[in-house]
C-alpha cells in the first residue's frame, strides 16, 4: 500500500491518498478494510475511491458526491488497470464548493506521479 499523508491542507479539511493493486471487488473491499484498520481513516469523514477491473470498473464517493467519478476518469486516462486510489479527507469545518474537486485531483495526480516515480511498485 503506498501513502502520502497530508496532501493538501485548505480551511481545516486536510487530504490523503492512498492505493494498491487489486485484483477484484473482493480486494478492493479488502484493501479498504486495511486502510481503516488505522483509526484516523477509519475516522476520515470521505474515504472516496475508485478502480478499473477487468469485469467494469467500481466507484465510491463515501459522500464527497462527485469524487469517486474524478478518481474514476483519472485512472482511465492513465492506463492503470487493477490498482485501487483511494483519497481521504477529514473535513475542517468550512465548505469547500468546488475546490475539493481540485483537491481530488490533485491527491490522485500526485498518486499517479508517486507511483510513476517508484516504477509502478508498492511497499507492502
Amino acid at each position: 500500500m503506498l501513502q502520502i499523508e497530508n496532501v493538501i491542507r485548505d480551511r481545516g479539511s486536510r487530504y490523503a491518498v492512498s492505493g494498491g493493486p487489486v485484483a477484484d471487488r473482493a480486494a478492493a473491499d479488502v484493501f479498504l478494510k486495511q486502510l481503516k484498520r488505522t483509526k484516523a481513516y477509519a475516522k476520515a469523514t470521505h474515504n472516496s475511491w475508485a478502480v478499473l477491473l477487468p469485469d467494469g470498473p467500481l466507484k465510491a464517493d463515501d459522500g464527497e458526491s462527485g469524487a469517486g467519478n474524478i478518481i474514476l476518469q483519472m485512472l482511465e486516462r492513465a492506463g492503470l488497470e487493477g490498482h485501487i486510489i483511494v483519497v481521504t479527507r477529514w473535513y475542517g469545518g468550512k465548505h469547500l464548493g468546488g475546490d475539493r474537486f481540485r483537491h481530488v485531483t490533485a491527491c490522485v495526480r500526485a498518486y499517479l506521479e508517486e507511483h510513476a516515480g517508484r516504477g509502478g511498485k508498492e511497499n507492502r
